[in-house]
């Protein structure tokens, strides 16, 4: 049986499991300062019981080999805090750190869509946009733990912002990137007079989310639509550089995917067949990841899981 620790920007989760009994046992709390964090994790660790190890999933940056978390922007105040030192010393367990993207990766690789797989990538597309890279059978984080970080990447030199880059693949595939292109529509509409579907008036833009439009978007609303084709546009052409550079047997996208695969798909395809080398492609499956809302907790679990192979 093995921990799991996740560390959200808002939410922490300590679960305890295993792949051949999945989850038998959780415990969330809110995400405070490190120190009170840090006390509620070893309290839910001690209520948990014997474990091999222990495995934990946090947003970057990181220093994976040296088990430290270093200054992540969804968690202030969190500076070169030595996490694995901290949490072995408890608990005299091995411990295990990776960056949430790596630790989903590895989930759906050993639990997910990913079975089976030698060379795989995992997109978040969430709140950001960052990948996963399980290459030649093992997990791949390059020379200092920032490998995957592709919603860097820039598309275009107009877009919404995203990883600090306008036009950038997270600004333009990731929940707050679609709710920026509505936005930037909805205000195209209303200066020339128009109604918007998914907002009411110019007061009221700012409160416009990626969901409020998907949902609208699976009702045919026409503005909801181009919204979504707009985003699965450059999905397809980000996923074509990844095709082309690292030739996967898979991608497997979460969240806004899983959810709105039907507005997505078509447009995406229909760009990574025009823009992907045609042998790479072929070869390649693009699908939803598999393990929905229990990711996060299978990923932290699958970071431990890993170090003990």
């Amino acid at each position: 049986m093995f921990i799991g620790v996740d560390i959200g920007g808002t939410k922490c989760a300590v679960i305890k499991g295993s792949t051949e009994k999945g989850i038998v046992k959780k415990i969330r709390f809110s995400t405070a300062g490190a120190e009170e964090t840090l006390q509620n994790i070893i309290s839910a660790i001690k209520e948990m019981g014997e474990a091999n190890a222990i495995g934990i999933s946090c947003g970057g940056p990181l220093d994976s080999k040296n088990g430290i978390i270093l200054s992540p922007p969804n968690l202030p105040g969190w500076n070169e805090i030595p996490v694995c030192r901290i949490l072995k010393d408890e608990f005299d367990l091995p411990v295990a750190l990776q960056n949430d993207a790596n630790a989903c990766a590895l989930a759906e690789w050993k639990h997910g869509a990913g079975k089976g797989c030698k060379n795989m990538v995992f997109l978040t597309f969430g709140t950001g946009l960052g990948a996963g890279l399980i290459l030649d059978g093992k997990l791949y984080s390059g020379t200092n733990d920032m490998a995957g970080e592709v919603g860097h990447i820039r598309l275009s030199e107009f877009g919404p912002v995203g990883y600090g880059k306008r036009g950038s693949f997270e600004g333009f595939c990731s929940g707050g990137g679609i709710a920026e292109t509505g936005k930037m529509l909805a205000r195209e509409k209303f200066q020339q007079g128009e109604k918007v579907s998914f907002c009411r008036s110019v007061q009221e833009i700012e409160n416009i989310t990626a969901k409020t439009i998907g949902d609208l978007a699976k009702e045919g609303d026409a503005l909801s639509v181009k919204v979504y084709e707009i985003c699965a546009e450059k999905l397809g052409r980000g996923l074509s550089v990844i095709i082309d550079i690292l030739n996967p047997e898979k991608i497997i996208i979460g969240s806004v995917f899983q959810r709105c695969e039907c507005l997505l798909r078509d447009k995406m395809q229909e760009v990574v067949d025009r823009e992907s080398l045609r042998r790479s492609a072929k070869v390649c499956q693009i699908v939803p990841a598999l393990l929905g809302e229990e990711i996060g907790d299978y990923a932290c679990l699958s970071v431990a899981e890993n170090f003990m192979r």
